[in-house]
């Protein structure tokens, strides 16, 4: 649909994070009037968004707060993607209290301060699938979350699935499978071992037979711009998932990381245990995607890997770098 979002006032929650800064660069490139939620309204901590920033309308905001939240009101967007979340599922098991303020509690402060947009796409996650006993994960299999962090992405979804079906307001529900690419916090599996393995330093993972399916960030992203396009997405759950094409093992993971890499790094396969309620496989049904949206991934996991490595090459260049302009004083 071309020319869809020129001209348009579109909100994003969580802007400045992985997903959100490459959708917001997106959205520009579509001629979209691009308003980013951002906790602090500074370019040099939302530096993901610095390409950008002076094209933006920031917005500076706590989902947590309902107060905070009452500028979306009066910004009044035609097509919000709620991003903003607290997403690390290793770490929600200590962060308990902020998982549910920001993952569920925010995101009802949020639908509660809109009123009269186009759409609402909800950024749910392939985590709430959780332990299944069949694979691939299909929107109609019952969620069993596993963590604190899905189990509050999973309530998320459920209060917006509610409004939709009380209201009838035009909502879509994603279930995006593991992202990587460029701009990615090092938290994640994929960029922390990309910059181990720059360093030549062990990378050490466990024995690594599970799975994971990973999808490019740029596939991803234009699931997130179909699904606010196409009519026949409104109340639905959609899977954004490549699928068995795209599924590895960890331990696999890391091999080609050290090979696509040139790295030295020895590799401690079996060096640390398995987390608690570990989903041992991992990949996505993506029919719905495909009949309901019209997407298909348009990267292979190698090639996205390999542009995904030469990007931190040259992030890692700039930190490392003694003679950056970063590291003169």
């Amino acid at each position: 649909m071309a020319n869809f979002f020129k001209g348009k006032n579109v909100l994003v929650t969580g802007g400045a994070g992985f997903i959100g800064s490459h959708l917001t660069k997106r959205l520009l490139n579509e001629g979209a009037k691009v308003s980013v939620l951002v906790q602090y309204q500074e370019k040099v901590v939302n530096i993901r968004l610095s390409p950008v920033w002076e094209k933006l309308n920031i917005i500076e905001g706590d989902i947590r707060n309902f107060d905070s939240m009452q500028q979306i009101k009066k910004l009044a967007p035609e097509i919000i993607f709620h991003l903003a979340a607290f997403n690390h599922v290793g770490r929600s098991f200590s962060h308990v209290q902020e998982c549910f303020d920001v993952d569920a509690k925010g995101t009802a402060n949020l639908l509660e301060s809109c009123e009269g947009y186009e759409r609402f796409v909800y950024t749910s996650t392939s985590e709430v699938y959780g332990l299944q006993e069949t694979q691939p994960f299909i929107e109609t299999a019952c969620p069993n979350p596993s963590s604190p962090y899905s189990v509050t992405k999973y309530a998320g979804e459920l209060y917006v699935r509610m409004k939709q079906r009380v209201k009838n307001d035009p909502i879509v529900v994603l279930r995006p499978f593991n992202v990587f690419g460029p701009y990615q916090s090092p938290s994640a599996v994929i960029p922390e071992l990309i910059l181990k393995a720059f360093k030549n330093e062990r990378i050490s993972t466990t024995k690594g037979e599970q799975t994971r399916e990973f999808n490019f960030v740029d596939d991803t992203i234009e699931g997130f711009i179909l699904a606010a396009q196409k009519e026949e997405a409104v109340g639905k759950v959609i899977n954004v998932g490549s699928g068995k094409s795209h599924e590895v093992s960890i331990a696999d993971l890391a091999k080609k990381i050290v090979k696509f890499s040139g790295s030295k790094s020895a590799l401690g396969i079996g060096d640390l245990p398995y987390r608690p309620n570990e989903i041992w496989r991992m990949y996505s049904d993506s029919s719905k995607a495909k009949k309901i949206l019209g997407w298909e991934p348009k990267v292979s996991f190698d090639d996205g890997l390999k542009r995904t490595i030469d990007w931190f090459r040259k992030y890692y260049g700039v930190f490392e770098d003694k003679g950056s302009a970063l590291n003169q004083l």
